[in-house]
């Protein structure tokens, strides 16, 4: 017996168990450890992908209209369904935005955006609602196996803070000066300047600041160099090179007449061989309606130029009586297009400078181009009546962009003795001069009867331009990143012609008009852009907006 003991005193057997016994607690740890760290770090994404989520939710519904914030919030909240996996604390499977105070909160501009500093939640900041910032309720997780030691124990949450960026295309690259503008956070405010004429001032390259008030072009990164890019860019139908951001723009040195030539495509006008360049179409609107005729047997190479073989003033053109009041009916020009304000036509006297009052000679164009063949016209009730447009008590409705958009829906059609966009006189022949309502050009150039905007086909004589604060950005030819205050959109309501000042009297009436330069625009303010594809000719651009996390 006594030697059994000995042997087993001696003996190493399983020596080690006693090790592993003592070591057991410290394995399970580690492995629960690892385990519920797992879990944690499973569970942090799952928030934080919520948190993004729905940044990313709201984000989208930024687009700086009325509701905007709401939108933003409701897409937050609802509109997407976050599960999490590793979450066991009995909260449910989803994931919810915190409802305390400051959970969802906008900023103006980037930089707060990232320093997360004067941020803001009033639902009357639509406008300048521009990023958003979500944070998810935190969640616990119930760990398995780390309860054992104690050790991890921790509240998990997630935000996140998304933009819009958005994206300008199918558009002729055009910017100009914000003609409000007084400091560096002046805004244009394109909705209520609705129907009003806007006079544009061409500017070139070089490095001289621009002013309030003129209009240049910007950059798409494609198309040919100078101004043969120019051409392109405002006279095809697709303009060359990619989308312009929104947020921020870079001009391009341009000249002035070769470039405009380009935009008188739209009016049925091809001044010279090169006013569409080749490669692209230049066709014209269907309502090429404009203040200039020709000889009724024009042909020829200056047939459709600016030529007295071709498009030339007719003999009585558009002078207004005074910069507020209407012609008289004794008075009635021979041929008229869609006028200015009277007030930039008369002697640029509007109260508010480069834009006008909406007060256009709806009388004097309706008589002139609505002539019936027993040589009576259209009065003001008749114009009225027939169109369905009425004119309020200040007269400043219909806009010239709803008398165009009313005339292209019923052109053909004889209403009430007249066919409209018919040619005037109906019967002329030889050399007498004539107005056309429709084009007469552009099929003999090669592009077609006529544009007929819908909601794939672009409207000619439509445009979305950036407006920027050019003096406190130091705007000129060759400036890049540009802030954008706004998108907008305009009418061009005449083709860029150079007139002289007139001054007469007809019928007793004196009348004038004051001079336009051939790299000049005349445009009307319809409002600021929204996205294509809405409206019978809201498809000259499309908007593209997706968006992005900032952090």
């Amino acid at each position: 017996m006594l030697g059994g003991i000995r042997r087993l005193g001696k003996a190493d057997e399983a020596a080690v168990a006693p090790t592993v016994a003592l070591s057991l607690f410290a394995l399970i740890a580690a492995g629960g450890i690892a385990f519920d760290y797992a879990r944690m770090a499973s569970l942090d994404t799952e928030l934080q992908n919520a948190a993004d989520q729905a940044a990313l939710a709201a984000a989208s519904q930024l687009d700086g209209q009325a509701g905007a914030i709401q939108r933003a919030e409701a897409a937050a909240r609802g509109l997407l369904a976050n599960q999490t996996r590793f979450g066991n604390d009995g909260g449910g499977i989803n994931v919810a935005v915190d409802t305390a105070t400051g959970a969802i909160v906008f900023y103006a501009n980037k930089a707060d955006a990232e320093a997360d500093t004067n941020s803001f939640t009033a639902v009357t900041e639509f406008a300048r609602a521009k990023f958003v910032k979500v944070r998810v309720a935190p969640r616990d997780a119930v760990y398995t196996l780390t309860p054992v030691v104690r050790a991890f124990r921790a509240t998990m949450g997630g935000e996140a803070v998304a933009g819009l960026g958005t994206s300008i295309c199918k558009t002729p690259p055009v910017m100009i000066c914000n003609p409000d503008e007084v400091n560096a956070n002046s805004d244009f405010d394109a909705n209520s300047y609705r129907g009003r004429g806007l006079k544009l001032t061409s500017v070139g390259g070089g490095n001289g600041s621009w002013a309030p008030g003129n209009f240049g072009y910007l950059n798409t990164g494609g198309g040919s160099n100078g101004v043969p890019g120019l051409q392109e860019a405002l006279g095809w139908v697709t303009p060359p090179g990619e989308c312009i951001e929104a947020t921020g723009v870079d001009t391009k040195p341009g000249a002035n007449t070769p470039a405009t030539d380009a935009v008188n495509t739209r009016f049925d006008i091809y001044d010279s061989n090169s006013s569409c360049q080749t490669g692209g179409t230049c066709p014209a609107s269907i309502n090429s309606v404009k203040d200039v005729v020709r000889p009724a047997n024009a042909s020829g190479n200056n047939a459709c130029a600016i030529h007295n073989q071709g498009w030339q003033e007719g003999a009585v053109p558009y002078l207004p009586s005074s910069a507020a009041t209407p012609l008289p009916t004794t008075v009635t020009p021979t041929n008229m297009g869609h006028p200015r304000d009277m007030c930039h036509a008369y002697d640029e006297s509007c109260a508010s400078g480069r834009i006008g009052d909406a007060k256009w000679d709806r009388d004097a164009y309706f008589r002139t181009n609505y002539r019936r063949s027993d040589g009576t016209y259209w009065t003001n009730a008749d114009w009225q009546f027939n169109t369905g447009l009425t004119e309020n008590v200040a007269k400043t409705r219909p806009t010239r962009y709803e008398v165009y958009k009313w005339e292209m829906d019923n052109r053909d059609t004889v209403i009430d003795g007249v066919t409209v966009l018919g040619q005037r006189p109906p019967t002329a022949s030889g050399a007498t001069l004539v107005s056309h309502g429709k084009p007469v050009c552009s099929p003999v150039e090669g592009y077609g009867s006529g544009t007929v905007p819908t909601g794939n086909v672009v409207d000619r004589r439509r445009f979305t331009v950036a407006v920027v604060n050019c003096t406190a950005n130091s705007v000129n030819g060759n400036s890049t990143n540009v802030p954008v205050r706004r998108w907008i959109d305009v009418f061009v309501v005449e083709p860029s012609l150079n007139r002289g000042a007139d001054a007469r009297t007809i019928a007793g009436t004196a009348v004038k008009r004051v001079s336009t330069g051939q790299g000049d625009l005349y445009v009307e303010i319809i409002g600021e852009t929204s996205s294509g594809g809405s409206g019978s000719t809201n498809a000259q651009v499309v908007r593209r907006d997706v968006p992005y996390l900032i952090r």
